[in-house]
């Protein structure tokens, strides 16, 4: 099963990638996270480790696998989730996926992927409202 969410946010990358890469944050602005805890010093280079809960699914550990700086991190082993942020001439696009791969991943595909795509689109709401509102105003 694989979800794709992209959302276009009037803000510049830079900001939009500090508001995604600041994971511990999460919990401010999207009700699909509940919490997350660092299990690295740097949750946010390849190897670490956070501890995540969400709403109606089991706590899971989340590795990033990748990272790319200013534009994508990579979170998951069976489950592989990818944050992404490209500029556009209007500011930025986030591209937030999960893929379930293998045959669990199938299996919980069927059992959870409504949930699964739900909590993807809150995160792109959050996101995209937590960036704009952290984006410096431009007068007229």
């Amino acid at each position: 099963m694989r979800v794709d969410v992209t959302v276009d946010i009037s803000a510049p990358p830079e900001v939009v990638w500090a508001v995604l890469s600041d994971v511990e944050s999460w919990p401010a602005w999207t009700a699909s996270v509940t919490s997350i805890r660092p299990l690295s010093p740097d949750p946010l280079q390849a190897g670490s480790c956070v501890r995540i809960k969400q709403p109606r699914l089991p706590t899971t550990v989340w590795t990033v696998s990748e990272l790319v700086e200013g534009e994508r991190f990579s979170p998951g082993v069976h489950t592989r989730a990818s944050h992404r942020v490209v500029g556009t001439a209007d500011g930025s696009r986030a591209i937030l996926s999960i893929d379930q791969a293998g045959v669990l991943g199938r299996l919980v595909g069927r059992l959870y992927g409504g949930l699964t795509r739900r909590y993807v689109e809150m995160e792109a709401a959050g996101l995209k409202q937590r960036s704009e509102e952290s984006a410096p105003q431009t007068r007229l």
